[in-house]
This record gives C-alpha cells, sequence and structure tokens, in this order.
C-alpha cells in the first residue's frame, strides 16, 4: 500500500481489482441487470423484500430481468438476520421454478439470503452444514448481487450469517463458490432507505474497515481495502445524515462499504462485532447500532498494541484527521475520536444501560462474546475476563467517563 492523500487515489479502479468479481459502479447501473443476467442464465430468481418491494426496487430489477428475455421468479420474505428457515422458503421457491441465476438485491440480509439458498440448493443438507469454510463439494449457480443500502458490504465477500432457528446463533457459512459474479452499486437504489438504516449501515461499514485493518489476518490486499473504505465512509457519511439526497456522496459511501466487504473477505473482523452480536440476540439491538456502542472502546483495547496503534494512526493522518507529525498515540486517539463523534452525529445510544442491559447480565454477555466466530481474529487476544472489562466499561455514562 503506498502512502498518499485520498484524492491521489483511485478508489473505483482498486474496487476492481477484485480478481473474481465484475463490479458495476454509478447511477442507473441497475438497468444493467438483465443483460448481466442473460449472460449467466435464462430463469431467474430474485431474492429481496417486503421493504424493497414497496420501494419499487424490485419491480425495477425484474422489469430489466424480463426484458432481457428471462423468465422471473420472486422470493420477497427475507427478513433481518435471516434464518435458516427463512433460507429453505427460499430454496423451495428455486426449486420449483428451476433456476440458473440468482440475484440479491436489497441489504446484506437479502443477499445473505441468496447466498444461503445457493448453498442449499446446490449442495443439499441444511445450512447447519456450511457453518465454517470451504464445506460446499459442488458448483454453485451464479449470483448477482445489488446491494440497497451502503453498509454490509455483503456484495464483496463469499460468507453468509444466518442465524440458528433454535439457538439465534449466526452462522457464518463461507465458501468461494459462493462469491457473487458480479455486483452492481447503484447509488440510486439507496436514496429511499430511511435516515436510521442509513446511520446503521455505514456506522457498520465504518466499522468493518476498522476490524478488517487490524486483524491477525490482515494482509496488503486487506489493508488497501480498508484504507479506502474508512477515508470514503468517514468523509462522506455524515452528508448523509443532514443531507440524504446527496447522490455524491451515498456513491462513496456505497463504494466504501464494498471496499470493507472486500477487506473482510481478505482478513475478517474482530472484537467489536464479537460484542454486537449478543446484544442484538439479547435484546434486538439494530446491528449498526451494537456494533458502534463496542467499536471506540475495542479501539483503544487494541491499540495498545504499537502495531494496531499505527495502524489507527496512518488511518487517521491519511484522513487529515492528525497531522503528519503527531505521535501514533495522539493520531491513534484522534481516530478514534472522529468514530465517537460519528456515533453522536448518529444520534446512537452510547451505553449499554441505554439498550436496556443491566450490570447482572454482563458474565453472559461476555461469554457469548467469547464463542464468536470474529474474537479469534482480534489482533489482541481477548477471552471473557477482557469482554467482562469492555462491556463494564459501556455499561452506564458514569462508566464510559471512567474509562
Amino acid at each position: 500500500m503506498t502512502a498518499g492523500s485520498f484524492h491521489e487515489l483511485d478508489p473505483f479502479a482498486r474496487l476492481e481489482e477484485h480478481p473474481d468479481i465484475r463490479v458495476l459502479f454509478g447511477s442507473r447501473r441497475i438497468d444493467e441487470l438483465g443483460p448481466t443476467a442473460a449472460k449467466l442464465g435464462s430463469k431467474a430468481l430474485l431474492v429481496t423484500d417486503a421493504g424493497i418491494v414497496r420501494a419499487g426496487h424490485a419491480d425495477r430489477a425484474r422489469t430489466s430481468l424480463e426484458g432481457a428475455g428471462l423468465t422471473v421468479n420472486v422470493f420477497d420474505k427475507s427478513i433481518e438476520n435471516p434464518t435458516s428457515s427463512c433460507v429453505d422458503a427460499c430454496v423451495a421457491v428455486a426449486k420449483e421454478a428451476d433456476v440458473d441465476v440468482i440475484v440479491g438485491l436489497g441489504g446484506g440480509s437479502s443477499m445473505d439470503t441468496a447466498k444461503g439458498c445457493n448453498f442449499v440448493l446446490t449442495n443439499g443438507g441444511t445450512m447447519k452444514d456450511y457453518w465454517g469454510t470451504g464445506k460446499a463439494t459442488k458448483q454453485m449457480l451464479p449470483l448477482i448481487a445489488v446491494p440497497t443500502t451502503a453498509g454490509t458490504g455483503s456484495e464483496c465477500q463469499s460468507y453468509a450469517l444466518i442465524s440458528d432457528d433454535e439457538t439465534h446463533r449466526k452462522m457464518a457459512c463461507g465458501d468461494k463458490k459462493a462469491l457473487p459474479c458480479v455486483a452492481i452499486l447503484d447509488p440510486e437504489l439507496t436514496v429511499s432507505q430511511p435516515t436510521t438504516v442509513t446511520s446503521c449501515t455505514g456506522i457498520d461499514a465504518l466499522a468493518h474497515a476498522l476490524e478488517a485493518a487490524v486483524t491477525k489476518n490482515r494482509n496488503e490486499a486487506s489493508a488497501r481495502h480498508a484504507r479506502l473504505a474508512f477515508l470514503l465512509v468517514q468523509a462522506n457519511l455524515e452528508t448523509l445524515f443532514t443531507n440524504p439526497k446527496d447522490l455524491d456522496a451515498r456513491g462513496k459511501v456505497l463504494l466504501g462499504a464494498s471496499h470493507a466487504g472486500a477487506a473482510i473477505e481478505y482478513s475478517m473482523l474482530g472484537a467489536a462485532h464479537s460484542m454486537a452480536n449478543p446484544l442484538t440476540a439479547r435484546r434486538g439491538v439494530v446491528h449498526g447500532q451494537a456494533v458502534g456502542v463496542a467499536l471506540p472502546v475495542v479501539m483503544r483495547f487494541n491499540a495498545e498494541l504499537p502495531e494496531v496503534r499505527s495502524i489507527y494512526a496512518g488511518l487517521a493522518r491519511d484522513a487529515g484527521l492528525a497531522s503528519d507529525g503527531s505521535s501514533d498515540a495522539e493520531a491513534s486517539e484522534a481516530c478514534i475520536v472522529r468514530v465517537e463523534n460519528l456515533l453522536v452525529a448518529a444520534g446512537f445510544p452510547a451505553t449499554l444501560n441505554e439498550h436496556g442491559f443491566s450490570h447482572e447480565e454482563i458474565p453472559v454477555l461476555a461469554t457469548e462474546a467469547a464463542e464468536q466466530w470474529t474474537a479469534g481474529f482480534n489482533p489482541r487476544s481477548a477471552g471473557i475476563e477482557d469482554f467482562k472489562k469492555l462491556f463494564g466499561s459501556i455499561l452506564s455514562k458514569s462508566a464510559c467517563n471512567q474509562a
């Protein structure tokens, strides 16, 4: 990764370097869905959700597909935090229609449902059979991912996050064969989302960039994508809180989210996501808010490692948040403060109390966080006792002030 300001970089060209995904970026690129899909198959399954249908995006996608000569079947029952039973329902529709190409249209949940359907449709069994990495033995159908939110970066990942119906644990099911072959990034599709969704997905993208940048698996490719993601998201997300129709800012945040997704593909995530998942499972805290409340304290925890502190510092200097002559400690703290300020601008609760949690729940939250698969990739080892301290430090405003 070369040094230099954001303005010296071409973030789109660098996303196009992804070796396995064809990326179409820009306004009205959704209209190219049909001709693109027609090169891959003739019977499409459009996987989406009711909100996307109400927004009119599903009709626009279907019109493009049918205009290119494809027959289209729609599964519009994707849910937030998709479950195995949701995937099974999608598979039933796909089997009956004998589809040969899948389109995931929506947020991360719709794209995860589409990926999950692809696993089970082509390889059989249930989602539990694919919990982990590389467990699919048969080829999958071509998948086109069309995000309508700028956050998850699922369009650039080979993993599907599917919740177990009984335990509610999120199963990360990954396989290179599940990676979308085409990603269509059309910022116009993100304008219809409510400001709360923009905030939650944008903060999630920010967390993806900052966690992928420092994991134990970090490498040159993940560093490049994470850096571009951070620069794009932190510079443009706040604009959307006050001017949600700013298409240029939306495009840059969408592009940043995709870079963050690519960074995850190369290096995974860390302890902030490990802390977020139990908050969502136990109180239904929206993922972006859950990861947001954990991110600053995890960053300060990780910044105790000099090599991680240096990475945060470099991001801050590149973004103009700290001077070139600043120490790593000063620049790293500037990076964390920027995250905290964005969380305030988003209007997110800053404590667990505000999300309804009590001191008595910290031990079970810590245990569940330590069991999350992302915990193992955090650059600084974090066990149950560490998570108790981390959760305790964000329990209340007084705890935050003492941390």
